[in-house]
């Protein structure tokens, strides 16, 4: 009992990052109808630039952790904003009425492209990060066995739940998540009544990439180490999610990227680490055979 409660604790733990970055897919498939493969390096990305971040506050003397942490979130979001809005510009906008394979491969490409920017820029090499919040507490003990929580992972918990939060009350709420969802439902229309599209679907990728950046400091925090080639994998897994959970569904999202990671970590924890990512991918396998729209999508209609 006791260890399945630590896998619990582990599995949502991950999941929660998972669904950080699907989000970011499942917002531009709603909005664009297209897969942005390149999401996963802006994690990846993000994680960089956190790294980066938190060295140059050591040097300057910024150590109380709070304060630090605050700023690396900060500098990580602004920045890889930066990136989401550049690639939309530079690599999807010209191609908006082009066949939908000319974006798919414009979002591989950029993928590659990033990923060998960073491993140009900052070397091949993995990064290792000295623990930055220590610590936590023991909620149970059978047998000898102490289940614990972390502090970091109470700060992925909270973090994430008060950005699901918060984004869902943009998206329900506000004139800007309005006109995202009139985007959506239908590009022509929306241009028609005065929206302007170009600016809506820029946010879009804006916002997906800062919930990246989000997840790539925690996952800095979480396993102290990060590499060029950590967003190929994560990006993978949180597309997983997005379609399991139905892609274009943010609530979908979540729960795509909370069963992943439960998936993922119970299998890890019973069976073979080895073959943790096989389990992973066998659910995607599996969801688009028997249920292509995922937990929480909507099918296709067909507009005449």
């Amino acid at each position: 009992m006791a260890y399945f409660l630590q896998q619990l604790i582990n599995g949502v733990t991950l999941g929660m990052i998972y669904g950080l970055i699907a989000i970011g897919y499942t917002m531009v498939y709603g909005i664009l109808g297209m897969i942005n493969f390149a999401h996963g390096e802006i994690y990846m990305i993000g994680a960089f630039i956190a790294v980066i971040a938190l060295t140059v506050l050591g040097l300057v003397g910024i150590t109380y952790v709070p304060l630090a942490l605050l700023i690396v979130l900060m500098v990580a979001m602004a920045f890889t904003a930066i990136y989401g809005w550049t690639l939309e510009r530079i690599a999807y906008r010209p191609l908006r009425g082009a066949p939908r394979l000319a974006p798919l491969i414009s979002a591989i490409g950029m993928s590659i492209f990033l990923q060998n920017y960073v491993q140009l820029m900052q070397g091949a090499h993995a990064k290792p990060v000295p623990p930055v919040i220590r610590g936590g507490f023991t909620v149970y003990e059978s047998g000898g066995f102490e289940v614990g929580v972390s502090y970091v992972q109470i700060l992925i918990w909270v973090l994430t739940l008060l950005l699901m939060t918060a984004f869902a009350f943009v998206i329900a709420r506000t004139a800007l998540g309005r006109e995202q969802r009139c985007v959506e439902q239908d590009r022509v229309m929306a241009e028609l009544v005065g929206i302007d599209v170009n600016r809506i679907i820029s946010l879009t990728f804006v916002i997906g990439a800062a919930l990246a950046a989000v997840a790539g400091v925690m996952v800095m925090l979480y396993y102290g180490v990060v590499d060029f080639f950590i967003g190929f994998l994560a990006g993978i897994k949180a597309f997983t999610a997005a379609v399991l959970g139905g892609i274009g569904s943010i609530p979908g999202a979540i729960l795509g990227g909370l069963i992943l990671g439960l998936v993922e970590s119970f299998w890890s924890a019973y069976f073979s680490i080895e073959y943790k990512d096989m389990a992973a991918f066998s659910i995607l396998v599996l969801v688009l055979i028997f249920r292509p729209t995922g937990l929480l999508g909507r099918p296709d209609v067909e507009k005449v």
